[in-house]
């Protein structure tokens, strides 16, 4: 028969059904029939399946019909080509109004995938393709699972967005592959930025019980189940399940959890509790535990936040508000580098990967143009060692990246991006010099991280091919590109920025151009208030503890320890320049950066202290604040300066600052950038007089809420 649903439980408004297509199939060897059912919500790739409740009731009906044909000897799930499944439907999630129903959508998710695992006949998961959250958890409730060799993206990515593997992930993963596997996937994957199991990495873990690669995927798949079923093959699992060891794995997880969101986003603690209790829990006690922590969870601001912050990165980011005509950009067929430093090398070895085009990097001397080179070339080489790419592609890769002192060098490149020094007249000597050998449809970038693109751009013949395309540091891990519109860019030039930063697979947000943008403009705000404290006598590991509660990826000094003092100040005193009133440049930095320090801590055996020789550096009053008294000081701080941003007209709207510090800074999804938490904590009222997001986004305050 088929499941009851739950009672009250209606589809998501304007759920994307995901059908289950039902077939039966002979299986090689002589071994029976199979009932095969493929996930299918009649999309392509790139927009996947989803899991809502008139999903998992069209599943849970498609389980009736597999079961009840004659002479079935397995039920087989598998997805549409490239995807099993992507999980929940977050914006229907997001649409919950009580703890109730999201504890109703638990025990549906729970009661109709149970069927796999308790059938009258062996259950198989052909991981084909994307399978997160929810889509992975279909598999692990199934006898059986064969994963894809090419498969990019296996995960558990809801710790990450507020949430827990509701579905039964957090009993059935750690006891199919044990407590640390299960850690590693359900919360330190999530938390490093949602990081991806491939097939490989699946088969390790013991999540996959076979691998198979190629377009005969589905055929080896039914295959290898064949031969389970005739008993030639034999699955062999064993999980540590002694205390000691779980417990070990829980207390890594937890100090991963504290590192990364310092005990501001409950639901990683959540799922480390519920792992814990899977050693000994039996497996309705862990899906009723996990019921009830979603039931917790759905209704968080963090995870209203998260879904906020996942819908800008997912839509928002591939829709740039602002972008002109995709069709006026111009095609690059071969790309020069002007500087061979860190930052220029950096996008030089993105840029040959990506676009497979030449790359010519240029300095003053053959000694950094051979050192930029080559760390291009040891690049390709790790890619290689790691089997990213073949031989043959590494081959081609270094063949294409070349160097020279002249820039005569650029006369066949379509585009110039300058990343030399930091400084006004030596960007613009290097501009005027690519633009007197170039064509005259080749764009001229800067990866200024704080000038103006209109001032450097005003003593070149032709100002209008001039874009400001600011790249972050480390350039192959932050997706973010601020696209900086100068006074008198064209349309054709930012529309081929955008275009080359969709091809190196960044984000881009139009800017306009502003002293410092969006990103540095804001954290320099952020350090600025934070060091402003520590001259005033506050000490620095109070104020440095001031912004713990938000869970940022990493405390303020240990920020300007990684961007380093030098290139701090000199952002501190770009802003100076334009906003004195705002940006005075604090005179400890001034210190730090005449005296050469890396910053103000040091590490040791119970973690980071400030050294004496740095302590004599420093000069305090006599007016110390709190921790919350910092910490209200920043986020008025923060709020003052991102209306006034608005009023500029730096970026189109409020969302667009968020995405920026999701993707340029790190800033953690449960946060959804700063806007939310700005609006929920009441500090952008108090200081501007009003929210800056519409009521009710990112935000549970107009739900209905028992």
């Amino acid at each position: 028969m088929s499941t009851t649903p739950v009672e009250g439980m209606s589809p998501f408004p304007g759920e994307v059904v995901t059908k289950a297509l039902m077939r039966f199939v002979e299986l090689p060897l002589g071994a029976g029939r199979a009932a095969l059912i493929t996930l299918d919500n009649g999309h392509d790739h790139t927009k996947p399946n989803t899991l809502g409740p008139a999903s998992l009731m069209k599943l849970d009906r498609a389980l009736d019909s597999a079961f009840a044909g004659p002479d079935v000897v397995a039920v087989c799930v598998t997805g549409k080509p490239f995807v099993l499944a992507a999980g929940a439907d977050l914006k229907g999630v997001a649409l919950v109004t009580s703890p109730d129903q999201a504890v109703q959508i638990g025990r549906l998710g729970h009661r109709v995938f149970s069927r796999l695992g308790s059938g009258p006949v062996p259950t198989f998961a052909f991981v084909n393709g994307l399978a997160l959250g929810g889509g992975l958890e279909l598999a692990l409730h199934c006898t059986y699972r064969t994963v894809h060799v090419a498969n990019p993206g296996v995960a558990q990515p809801e710790t990450q967005l507020g949430l827990i593997p509701g579905w039964g992930g957090c009993w059935l993963l750690p006891n199919l592959v044990g407590s640390d596997p299960a850690v590693t996937v359900i919360v330190e994957n999530a938390l490093n930025q949602n990081r991806m199991l491939t097939g490989p990495d699946v088969l390790r873990l013991g999540i996959a019980d076979a691998m198979f690669g190629g377009a005969d995927f589905l055929e080896e798949s039914l295959s290898w189940a064949a031969r389970v079923l005739r008993g030639e093959v034999t699955v062999q699992r064993t999980v540590e399940r002694d205390e000691p060891t779980w417990a070990a794995a829980i207390e890594r997880g937890r100090a991963i959890a504290d590192e990364k969101v310092h005990g501001a986003a409950p639901a990683p603690y959540r799922a480390l509790e519920l792992i814990a209790a899977a050693r000994t829990a039996t497996r309705d006690e862990g899906f009723a535990a996990e019921d009830e922590a979603l039931g917790d969870l759905v209704m968080s601001e963090e995870f209203r936040a998260s879904v906020y912050a996942f819908d800008l990165v997912q839509r928002r980011a591939k829709r740039p508000v602002g972008a002109p005509d995709m069709q006026l950009a111009r095609p690059v067929g071969m790309v020069g580098i002007a500087g061979a430093g860190q930052m220029a090398s950096q996008l030089a070895a993105l840029v040959v990967r990506r676009l497979h085009v030449p790359v010519m990097l240029t300095d003053i001397d053959q000694p950094r143009v051979d050192a930029g080179v080559g760390y291009v070339h040891s690049e390709v080489r790790r890619l290689r060692g790691k089997g990213r790419i073949t031989d043959d592609e590494a081959n081609r890769l270094t063949a294409l990246v070349t160097g020279s002192t002249d820039k005569a060098a650029f006369a066949e490149a379509d585009l110039v991006i300058e990343a030399v020094f930091e400084e006004m007249k030596v960007k613009q000597q290097v501009l005027a010099e690519a633009e007197a050998v170039v064509s005259a449809d080749c764009v001229l970038a800067t990866n200024t991280s704080a000038l103006s693109v209109t001032e450097m751009a005003s003593v070149l013949a032709h100002p209008q091919r001039v874009v400001g395309m600011h790249f972050f540091n480390p350039v192959a891990v932050l997706p973010l590109v601020e696209v900086v519109r100068a006074d008198q860019t064209d349309d054709a030039t930012i529309a081929t920025a955008f275009a080359v930063g969709k091809e190196l697979r960044k984000s881009c947000v139009l800017v306009k151009d502003a002293p410092a943008f969006v990103v540095n403009r804001i954290l320099t705000r952020f350090l600025g208030e934070i060091t402003r404290a520590v001259d005033e006598g506050t000490p620095v590991e109070v104020a440095d503890r001031a912004t713990e509660p938000l869970g940022l990826p990493m405390s303020p000094f240990t920020l300007l320890q990684l961007v380093g003092p030098a290139v701090a100040l000199h952002v501190a005193e770009a802003l100076q320049e334009a906003f004195p009133d705002r940006f005075p440049v604090p005179e400890n930095l001034r210190r730090l950066v005449a005296a050469g320090k890396p910053g103000l801590w040091s590490w040791g055996m119970d973690g980071p202290f400030v050294p004496d020789d740095v302590k004599a550096l420093l000069e305090r009053g006599d007016r110390p604040r709190t921790s919350a008294q910092v910490r209200d000081a920043v986020l008025a701080a923060l709020a003052e300066e991102i209306r006034l941003m608005l009023l500029e007209g730096v970026v189109a709207e409020p969302q667009d600052v968020d995405l920026c510090m999701l993707l340029g800074a790190g800033w953690p999804f449960h946060l959804g950038g700063i806007i939310p938490y700005l609006d929920r904590t009441g500090m952008s009222e108090h200081v501007t007089g009003r929210r800056f997001l519409p009521p009710g986004v990112a935000s549970v305050a107009h739900a209905e809420r028992r």
